[in-house]
């Protein structure tokens, strides 16, 4: 990184060329690419690449309940966080610039709920409201690989990334919906979403989107808990976040 006071920095990443993307046939080749950014972006970006995948694997140990992720889904992690913030230096995909708490609220948050609401190896179909920057939903794809998973996202810029996300993880058996969530036709068996606005609204639809037997699962706060049992009666069950003050995992039981 190049930087002068005052002035913009220069944020050189080291990125692999497609085969689609190379001339010749053969091994990906490294290329450095160089992003404009300010001062402060500079900081975090310097920060956020720096982290090592043991140090991402410390970090998401209290969500896991001390078991590890695999070597190859801290690799997509690490690469999902280089592409969070490169986008959103064009479009507004998450207002937490921490290197730590980027890892902590929006990884380990979505992967606490995954350990809750999917086994590994399920392939069950979920769908993710308000999917935004694609939590919790493509962190469920990255724990349990074989889910079939709907992102849906009415924002046309997000829907835009979350395409280019899946396809840079290449992800199998996603797709993305740019839809406003009760136009929505399919169902599925695990509706979930995190910070939506029209809280009351989001729960209803959602619920009308479950299968028999199927389940919501929401990352709230905890003072949603009330108005989300009077909005939707039932089965609640709700998980306190790990290393959170105030938020809960909220499960529904269709």
């Amino acid at each position: 990184m190049q930087a002068t006071a005052g002035r913009p920095a220069v944020f050189w990443s080291r990125e692999l060329f497609s085969e689609a993307d190379q001339p010749n046939a053969g091994a990906p080749e490294p290329v450095l690419r160089a992003y404009l950014v300010n001062q402060a972006e500079a900081a975090v970006l310097c920060c956020i690449f720096m982290l090592e995948p043991r140090q991402i694997s410390d970090l998401l140990l209290p969500y896991l309940d001390g078991h590890p992720l695999a070597v190859d889904q801290l690799g997509v992690i690490s690469t999902y966080i280089d592409l969070i913030l490169k986008w959103n230096r064009v479009i507004n995909l998450t207002a937490i610039r921490q290197p730590d708490q980027v890892v902590r609220r929006h990884f380990g948050e979505s992967l606490f709920a995954a350990r809750h609401l999917l086994a590994p190896e399920a392939a069950d179909s979920v769908i993710d409201l308000g999917s935004g920057a694609g939590f919790p939903g493509v962190v469920f794809k990255i724990f349990a690989p074989s889910i079939r998973l709907t992102l849906v996202e009415s924002h046309g810029k997000k829907a835009i990334f979350l395409r280019e996300l899946v396809r840079t993880l290449h992800l199998s058996d996603v797709q993305v919906v740019q839809e406003r969530a009760e136009h929505l036709q399919e169902r599925a068996a695990l509706i979930t979403f995190r910070a939506v606005e029209k809280f009351e609204s989001i729960l209803c639809t959602a619920a009308s989107l479950v299968a028999p037997g199927g389940r919501v699962g929401a990352l709230i706060g905890a003072s949603q808990l009330t108005a989300a049992a009077s909005v939707l009666h039932g089965r609640w069950r709700s998980v306190a976040i790990p290393e959170s003050k105030s938020r809960v995992l909220a499960i529904w039981q269709a």
